[in-house]
């Protein structure tokens, strides 16, 4: 026979305290858990949103980001010419060479404190390529000028950064001309500029950090793959769809984050099993009695563990819920760090997925089934007349 689960439930008001309070912990515990993990996927998920499957970014082999890749101008020729690369109706190509530099700005609510920005140089077809980049407040910078328009997530958290002031990099002063958004994606954490005047201020002309084009049709992967590896003079470079590349820059810093968060809700965790494991001792020591009278009544002794059991799971699901509920909120807001792939300051959001809920719920099943089996076997092995005994 089984034990019915209204019994199990009706269990949680005998001891409200520490239910409440074993609760509590698995509750922080799932929330500190899931919080971490949803920092690395809103740095992921704002990097791949960033990029487009559609369009091709060509990177020098041997670069570990945008800032530390060349293109010379011949080799940015010779790519242009790829028979992959679309064209507008004039016949042009719909392709950008970017220079991409970091300069260090001061943040806003910091004394002294200052951090790095990413500076990008982009020719006309960058915002065909880019649509989701939109000028919303001032005007387009003027090509051919020391103008920049700044990114919304650089505006509200840097000093100066706003519409109107002017910033000195590159041995120049630049206006900033407009701010512009770009539906959340790392775009927003930048400024822009005319490629032309970033190569001039910062001694390099005829060369290109990366450059980004749109295909003929997004099946043209292999193909432009194939064709980097056959010609000698593209062999030194790399050719990877946009969403690919910047879902690999925001690999090192997810995998940071994650195992950080990880390392840090193992010690939480042992606290909460152990709380648990505390919770269900309690439980067994309380109801010697009635787990000797439902064994007397033919109820088999993996019942009785089943039972201690299903109700130490049902606590940590309960946390678990708590725990969730509460770190779904923090998906209202958002943060900056220092991208290690780009060195620069990024803007993300909290991110919580699907993935993330299973496993949470996963990770508070362990913790009870983990702090309650030891008190579970406990009960089980109980003997019956030793346990009618304590009653009188």
């Amino acid at each position: 026979m089984k034990i019915p689960l209204k019994y199990i439930l009706r269990n949680f008001r005998s001891r409200r305290l520490t239910t409440a309070i074993t609760i509590g912990g698995i509750a922080l515990v799932v929330f500190v858990f899931v919080a971490v993990l949803m920092l690395s996927s809103g740095i992921r998920k704002t990097l791949v949103a960033t990029g487009s499957n559609d369009n091709i970014i060509v990177t020098r082999k041997a670069a570990n980001g945008e800032i530390s890749s060349i293109i010379l101008n011949d080799t940015y020729n010779v790519i242009l010419s790829l028979p992959q690369v679309a064209r507008d109706a004039a016949g042009a190509p719909i392709a950008t060479g970017d220079v991409v530099v970091v300069i260090n700005l001061p943040k806003i609510g910091t004394k002294g404190g200052i951090s790095n920005v990413t500076v990008r140089g982009v020719s006309s077809p960058a915002f065909q390529l880019r649509p989701n980049v939109k000028v919303v407040e001032g005007r387009m910078f003027a090509w051919g000028s020391r103008e920049v328009i700044v990114g919304s997530s650089i505006a509200k958290r840097f000093e100066g950064a706003h519409v109107g002031s002017t910033v000195k990099f590159g041995g120049d002063t630049w206006t900033i001309v407009g701010k512009f958004e770009a539906g959340g994606t790392g775009f927003d954490s930048e400024m822009w500029g005319d490629v032309a005047q970033l190569q001039d201020a910062f001694a390099r002309q005829g060369a290109y950090s990366t450059v980004t084009f749109r295909m003929t049709s997004p099946d043209q992967v292999e193909a432009v793959k194939q064709t980097f590896e056959a010609d000698n003079r593209l062999q030194q470079f790399e050719a990877k769809t946009e969403q690919q590349f910047f879902e690999e820059m925001s690999q090192f810093m997810s995998i940071f984050i994650g195992a950080l968060g990880v390392f840090i809700t193992i010690f939480f965790s042992v606290g909460a099993i152990i709380g648990a494991m505390i919770t269900m001792y309690a439980a067994v020591a309380n109801r010697t009695v009635e787990i000797g009278t439902l064994r007397a009544l033919g109820f088999k002794r993996r019942s009785v563990l089943a039972a201690f059991l299903t109700e130490s799971i049902l606590i940590s699901l309960i946390g678990a819920a708590i725990g969730l509920f509460l770190a779904s909120w923090l998906q209202l807001l958002t943060v900056s760090t220092l991208n290690f792939g780009s060195f620069a300051e990024l803007e993300f959001s909290f991110a919580l997925t699907p993935e993330l809920v299973i496993s949470a719920l996963l990770f508070a099943v362990l913790m009870g089934f983990t702090g309650g089996f030891l008190p579970a076997v406990r009960a089980a092995r109980l003997n019956i007349v030793n346990a009618l005994r304590s009653a009188s």
